[in-house]
């Protein structure tokens, strides 16, 4: 693997990282399967990349936030005022927001962005050729610490408690709907970030940019987990943006090995396979080694 790959693993890992960050937060921290993250990437890159080519790379991403922030908002009235469940809830938002993201980029399936100037091009001309490791290294750092911080606060610390368990939130006095709310539209906001930045960085941006968004997602996290073990919220934190930088590392070395083009989706779901099951196969492995020691010594 050259080193302009591996450059390039290592920016992209960066830019994914704020996905695992927002799955970290709905799915790890709130325990909420929350499906609508395909569609809020998407709605992300949709976002910024109309902003983009109007000339407003830093409005883009700044709106691209608020539209994942309003996404989560969808999905956290329809599981707590509406009666819906969780899953059920990010399928339906996930749905609508297939058609608005056809509506934000003016009916169009993809965008082209070749020729526009982004947040991306301006740290290269500022910083020069290591300008997009810094800003999306800069990016995620911030994000992490910024979302470490905010689950250090009350509201933060009653969003932890609301995913261990709601019922004694309910009964403290806290308002479980609210935490799940303000959850949500945080986590959707990271997620739509990425998207925004993705599509920056690599001047392109499609409708089905976010499809499989979730599970790439959840593979980052469970990877950088192995890597750093479970357990406090700076542990997790970790494990996310860790885990994207050695997943993106595995996909790019998987392109440059001779796969084909045709196999690479066959790879990547084998992948993703193997992280989102090796806690499991873990387990069954210390068991049997456990049940060899007994036998030997019995």
């Amino acid at each position: 693997m050259s080193f302009t790959v591996l450059l390039g693993a290592v920016e992209q890992g960066f830019i994914y990282s704020l996905v695992a960050l927002g799955l970290f937060l709905s799915y790890r921290t709130l325990d909420v399967a929350d499906l609508t993250t395909d569609g809020s990437f998407t709605l992300g890159a949709a976002c910024s990349a109309v902003l983009t080519i109007q000339g407003q790379p830093v409005a883009g991403l700044l709106l691209a936030l608020a539209a994942g922030a309003l996404a989560g908002l969808v999905t956290a009235l329809l599981q707590t005022r509406l009666g819906v469940q969780p899953i059920l809830a990010g399928i339906v938002t996930m749905t609508g927001l297939y058609t608005v993201n056809l509506m934000v980029m003016g009916g169009r399936s993809n965008l082209n962005m070749l020729r526009e100037q982004n947040v991306f091009t301006a740290a290269e001309a500022a910083l020069g050729p290591m300008g997009k490791l810094l800003l999306a290294g800069m990016v995620a750092v911030v994000a992490a610490v910024l979302l470490a911080l905010f689950l250090r606060t009350r509201l933060g610390l009653s969003i932890r408690a609301t995913g261990d368990n709601r019922e004694m939130v309910a009964s403290s006095s806290i308002d479980p709907a609210l935490t799940t709310t303000v959850g949500l539209c945080a986590a959707n906001g990271l997620v739509a970030l990425s998207g925004g930045l993705l599509v920056q960085y690599q001047k392109f941006s499609d409708i089905s940019l976010g499809t499989g968004m979730v599970v790439i997602g959840l593979a980052s996290l469970i990877i950088g987990e192995v890597v750093t073990g479970r357990g406090g919220v700076a542990r997790g934190i970790l494990a996310a943006v860790l885990g994207s930088l050695i997943y993106r590392v595995i996909i790019a070395a998987a392109l440059v090995s001779d796969v084909g083009a045709q196999n690479f989706k066959l790879v990547s779901a084998v992948i993703v396979a193997a992280a989102i099951s090796w806690p499991a196969i873990r387990e069954k492995l210390r068991f049997h080694k456990l049940r060899r020691e007994v036998e030997k010594n019995g």
